[in-house]
C-alpha cells in the first residue's frame, strides 16, 4: 500500500510541477499543440482538432520520467 502512496504523490508533485511551467512559460510553450502531424481539419462551421504529433510527443516524455523515477 505504500507503494501506491508514493506513487501518488509523486505523480500529483509532477502533475503540479507542469501546471506551474505552463503558467509561467505560457508564451514559451506556443510550440506544443502546433507541431507537424497534429491533424486539423476545417469546414465552414465545423473545426476538428487532433494533436496526434504532440499527443506521441508528450508520452515519450512522460515515459522516460516514469521510467527515471522507477529505477531502483
Amino acid at each position: 500500500m505504500a507503494d501506491i502512496g508514493k506513487f501518488l504523490l509523486t505523480t500529483g508533485i509532477i502533475i503540479a510541477v507542469i501546471g506551474v511551467l505552463l503558467i509561467l512559460f505560457k508564451d514559451g510553450l506556443s510550440f506544443l499543440g502546433k507541431l507537424p502531424g497534429d491533424v486539423v481539419i476545417q469546414r465552414k462551421n465545423f473545426t476538428f482538432y487532433f494533436p496526434l504529433a504532440t499527443s506521441i510527443l508528450l508520452s515519450i516524455i512522460l515515459s522516460l520520467i516514469f521510467y527515471f523515477l522507477g529505477r531502483k
